[in-house]
């Protein structure tokens, strides 16, 4: 697989930065961390990146709105939830999750699954 450029949406900074640490060991490159809705949305709006990874749930919020600018821009994305599949709005159903906690095998057959060869 490609080394890829992340953008990680997650409000608990602890799993912010096993989810960076995962992604490095898998030699990918976390390009920024947002964990506010404001933010993550600035950054979805502006930023390079080839896959986010998005907490469903940041600080209370949904972060659909943040998947959805991506979406427009042509950005694949994982979901990153306690809840699984099940938990998501059916509007994305189609959307790979992971259930958190996850392993980094985990977060490796999402990426694998989402993201196109070079």
């Amino acid at each position: 697989m490609r080394k890829l450029r992340v953008l990680v949406v997650e409000d608990e900074s602890l799993i912010a930065m096993l989810v960076e640490d995962m992604l490095n060991d898998l030699g990918h490159e976390v390009g920024a961390i947002a964990s506010r809705i404001t933010e993550a949305l600035e950054i979805a709006r502006s930023g390079q990146f080839d896959v986010a990874i998005i907490d469903v749930n940041l600080d209370g919020q949904s972060s659909y709105s943040v998947a959805d600018v991506l979406s427009e821009r042509g950005v694949p994305y994982i979901f990153a939830t306690g809840y699984g599949s099940k938990g998501l709005d059916p509007k994305y159903s189609d959307t790979p999750v992971l259930t958190k906690p996850f392993v980094g095998a985990e977060l490796e057959t999402a990426l694998s699954q989402i993201s196109s060869p070079v």
